[in-house]
């Protein structure tokens, strides 16, 4: 039997007039700013009037580590908020937004898949509303203003030596990690060496997603140390003067995208950042509002639970101050055959003994979410070649770790596959299981923190960190900055800092790399091992399959 692609299937949606799907969140057609027919920013002034409402319930979609068997967390977070409408629950979904560089290289787009996907699809994996573009453009506002004091007489004696601010691109462009700037001749300036990241590690992105309002907002972008003098003190934007117009530059992306579902259901598709390089969850404006406008809001974090659920419980809940109320933990059946040593051509055949040897990397994801204090269930993200036994056998395993796994067919049925998940998790909301907690408090140590990520959440033995790093950490915290969160930047694909290591590894170390002082963001990063802040384009990337047909309809793109 075949199916229909991602982008057939959401180029037959039945769309509403966003209007309608504002309406059923309460929201007036006065309070939204239209971007066409089917997707609207939800304005500032209305958002502010939420305050003194009650919150509903926040409800986290996390995953196992990602393999190229795929997980879909995303679609798994639309096909939850699709069913729990569908039991009669006033629900609405929180999603990122797509960076356009795994869209044209190897990962997809970001908004969800099958039957349980959010649209516009198209738009929303190309310019949507201009927000990443802002936040780019932002970004080299302020590496320009750098380069233009320092070429006008650098008053507040910048070392050039130690300009920390790095340009950023929506792209994976390897050839841009390390540039030498400002060459050929005086008129250009000073050279100096340089460097792009991909524009959703940019400390802007973060700002702007962890940002209660504008002021806020301003607030953090001054915050942002750019550079240090030869005395080592820090250089801030706001000593350059850039925030104000960077806020500017900001002002509609800061206010969160309203779309909906292929059912109709309104989703929040706002900010970002990945989880691999940067805290990897969407906005805290979109995240409060949807809570102040739903009963249930189903939002996710990026990547495997080490990285997304971890930054997500330590950094935005911590920040925001905000709690879920339970965790969906998605898995598929392919996925643990992969951990259990299966190659990606050989998933097909049932393989019960391969699903239980991959077990153990669910089992972990499993304890260390709930060592937040937060109830846990597994959603098997069912594909049509799964069998009763494979199934099977992640249920058992499930319950051995004291929690449930249940089958969820979103993907081939919309909400019709969804209801018994959100059923189950209405029960555990209403049971008020949760007692969330961050793992480590804000008083402990910087080396600390990264010690207790990378031991009880990676499960290392050590952290590996020469002296300049930690010199470094203790310089942080002699200047006030000791009670920020930990963003580790570390690969995807495994516990460890080795991508090829899956499962559930021990005995491992993880190496320090780099450590960066987000100020304005309000947490450090942590660069493990050989991940980069500035991806590269695969093989073959995707952008070599995707154009136009003949009617003008985009093709290729998933």
């Amino acid at each position: 039997m075949s199916y229909k692609s991602d982008i057939e299937i959401a180029r037959e949606a039945n769309k509403l007039p966003i209007q309608e799907i504002g309406g059923k969140l309460g929201i007036n057609s006065s309070d939204l700013l239209p971007y066409g027919h089917d997707k609207a920013k939800v304005s500032e002034k209305f958002i502010k009037s939420l305050n003194d409402k009650p919150d509903g319930n926040l409800i986290l979609v996390t995953a196992i580590n990602p393999t190229p068997a795929g997980e879909g967390k995303t679609t798994t977070t639309v096909g939850l908020g699709d069913g729990l409408n569908a039991i009669g629950k006033k629900a609405a979904v929180c999603i990122r937004e797509a960076s356009l560089g795994p869209c044209f290289g190897m990962k997809g787009g970001a908004a969800g898949g099958g039957y349980a996907q959010v649209v516009p699809m198209e738009e929303m994996n190309l310019h949507f509303t201009g927000d990443f573009h802002a936040i780019t453009s932002a970004h080299n506002l302020l590496s320009a203003m750098i380069d233009n004091h320092i070429y006008w007489g650098n008053d507040l004696d910048i070392d050039t030596r130690r300009v920390v601010w790095r340009r950023v691109v929506d792209m994976n462009d390897r050839a841009l990690r390390q540039i030498t700037a400002s060459l050929g001749g005086i008129s250009n300036g000073f050279p100096r060496e340089a460097g792009f990241d991909i524009t959703v590690a940019s400390e802007v992105m973060a700002c702007l997603c962890l940002a209660n309002d504008l002021e806020d907002l301003e607030k953090r972008l001054g915050n942002i140390i750019v550079a240090y003098r030869r005395d080592k003190s820090p250089v801030f934007c706001k000593d350059i003067k850039a925030d104000g117009a960077m806020t500017v530059l900001l002002k509609d992306a800061m206010q969160p995208n309203l779309v909906q579902t292929l059912e109709n259901n309104p989703a929040f598709v706002h900010g970002g950042p990945f989880a691999n390089i940067a805290h990897g969850c969407n906005s805290v404006v979109a995240t409060k509002t949807a809570l102040k406008l739903a009963d249930y809001v189903v939002t996710e974090a990026g990547f495997g639970a080490d990285l997304g659920a971890e930054k997500f419980l330590n950094i935005k809940c911590r920040k925001a101050n905000i709690s879920p109320s339970a965790v969906v933990l998605v898995a598929t059946v392919r996925a643990m055959k992969m951990n259990g040593g299966v190659s990606k051509a050989d998933l097909g055949p049932e393989n019960v003994e391969a699903v239980i040897k991959g077990c153990p990397n669910l089992g972990r994801h499993i304890e260390n979410v709930k060592s937040f204090g937060v109830p846990v269930v597994v959603a098997i993200n069912h594909f049509v070649t799964d069998t009763d036994k494979e199934v099977q056998a992640i249920k058992d395993y499930v319950s051995s770790m004291g929690s449930e796994a249940i089958v969820s067919k979103h993907w081939e049925f919309g909400s019709k596959g969804s209801e018994e998940l959100a059923k189950r998790i209405v029960d555990i909301v209403d049971s008020n299981l949760a007692d969330f907690s961050p793992i480590y408090p804000d008083n402990m140590s910087l080396m600390e923190k990264i010690e207790t990520i990378s031991k009880r959440i990676y499960r290392a033995d050590e952290v590996l960190a020469d002296k300049k790093i930690r010199d470094q950490l203790r310089s942080w915290e002699d200047q006030g900055y000791g009670d920020l969160p930990i963003c580790m930047a570390k690969t995807q694909y495994s516990f460890s800092t080795d991508p090829s290591l899956r499962g559930a590894p021990t005995g491992h170390s993880v190496p320090i790399r780099e450590v960066r002082l987000s100020a304005g963001a309000g947490f450090v990063v942590a660069i493990c091992g050989e991940i980069m802040t500035m991806p590269g384009l695969p093989r073959k990337p995707a952008a070599e399959t995707i154009g136009l047909n003949a009617i003008g309809d985009v093709e290729g793109l998933f």
